[in-house]
């Protein structure tokens, strides 16, 4: 599982770099140097990436990928608005629909990935604190 995120933000860093104006149009705009933020969103998604790999920074980035997969939920709010209810193109909703609601399922995955959280596999473990007399 870790491989597979690692190559997701891996392909997703890449496309942020690549293409940062596919992103700008997404972008609210009370956010401040819309593209640097766009190039430093791909930056951040590459490091957390080669993070998941490597075990020493393994732990920090899961959480900073939870992190920002939270913080750019706005962003796919909108881009979903933008596309689906502004723009009509009711064939993006194959990729809207599950997008939104799978979010906290990579919140999960990334933090899962990092050994954050082991839930629901506790390895055997209760998650109440053992009272011996």
């Amino acid at each position: 599982m870790r491989w597979i995120m690692a190559i997701f933000y891996t392909v997703a860093g890449v496309v942020h770099l690549a293409y940062p104006a596919v992103f700008m149009r997404v972008m609210p705009g009370w956010v401040p140097y819309p593209h640097e933020v766009v190039l430093f969103t791909g930056v951040a998604e590459l490091f957390g990436a080669a993070g998941l790999l490597i075990p020493r920074f393994r732990w920090w980035a899961g959480v900073m990928l939870a992190a920002y997969a939270f913080c750019v939920f706005p962003a796919n709010l909108r881009h979903a608005w933008l596309d689906v209810v502004e723009a009509q193109h009711y064939a993006t909703l194959w990729y809207h629909v599950p997008r939104l609601p799978l979010q906290p399922v990579v919140i999960w995955w990334a933090l899962y990935c990092a050994g954050v959280i082991d839930w629901p596999w506790r390895h055997g473990r209760s998650s109440l604190p053992s009272h011996t007399p």
